[in-house]
């Protein structure tokens, strides 16, 4: 496995080609013990047998994870107060530098200025993400509305003649 460490923190694992079956293999694992005892609590056992019980938010997270990993996808992982810059925010919202530039310039995400470069925090960037979901929900709703209201989705009972 390749780990790279980002900034503030953050780091990306990689699974590499030899590491996918053995992945594989623990995802079973982990879905055959979970359907089969299910009254165990999730737990880490270190190399003594040790064994120390984790919560089940983070037993959900590693499994995301694991999953993950599992089909040759990168992980990174990094605190909500993570500082980002504007290609690395440009990056994980899917636009171009320019586009994410534009919205701090509007004022519609929040930015630090480092100097004369902007940064920009996770947490600030999954507000945006959700804030722009719900609009683009709540925008194709009212069309939908609008359509119903006009009769665009009302059937016509005669076929079209050919």
């Amino acid at each position: 496995m390749v780990s790279r460490s980002g900034g503030a923190g953050a780091s990306t694992y990689m699974p590499e080609s030899g590491d996918l079956a053995e992945i594989v293999d623990f995802v079973a694992v982990l879905d055959a013990k979970g359907i089969a005892v299910p009254r165990l609590s999730p737990a880490l056992v270190d190399a003594d047998g040790h064994r120390v019980e984790i919560p089940s938010p983070v037993y959900e997270a590693l499994r995301q994870v694991v999953t993950a990993m599992a089909s040759g996808q990168g992980v990174t992982i990094a605190p909500h107060n993570t500082m980002l810059t504007t290609q690395e925010a440009a990056d994980f919202l899917g636009m171009s530098r320019p586009t994410l530039v534009r919205l701090l310039t509007d004022g519609l995400i929040p930015h630090e200025m480092r100097g004369r470069h902007r940064r920009v925090m996770l947490a600030d960037l999954l507000v945006y993400q959700d804030r722009s979901r719900d609009d683009r929900r709540a925008a194709l709703s009212e069309m939908v509305r609008e359509g119903e209201a006009a009769g665009m989705y009302d059937l016509d009972p005669t076929p079209v003649a050919r």
